[in-house]
């Protein structure tokens, strides 16, 4: 597994703007610390056990389903995971994507 860094996360500067107090771009670069960690909790995750849906993982994590979800999408975006194409069912029952490593 490629090890993930801050360049495979959202830059901070394109979540607060140029006009933004300096607040903001500390609360950007903090955003992009976090992205990074739950990257690495998710990929972890799927590396230990394997392919999951997003509840699967956040029983297994320390993570909520938004966040999950959120950060699903962008490890895809970014070439980290794919969809195999199953449906799992959910805490709920109902049937959610199922997640690999890419």
């Amino acid at each position: 597994m490629h090890q993930l860094t801050l360049a495979d996360v959202d830059q901070p500067r394109a979540l607060a703007r140029r006009s933004d107090p300096t607040t903001s771009h500390l609360a950007a670069q903090s955003a992009a610390e976090l992205q990074l960690t739950h990257f690495t909790v998710i990929l972890t995750c799927l590396k230990k056990h394997g392919p999951l849906g997003k509840d699967g993982i956040a029983a297994r994590s320390r993570l909520d389903g938004v966040q999950i979800c959120r950060r699903l999408v962008q490890l895809e975006r970014k070439g980290f995971v794919k969809q195999t194409g199953n449906l799992v069912p959910s805490t709920s029952g109902r049937p959610e994507r199922e997640w690999a490593l890419a």
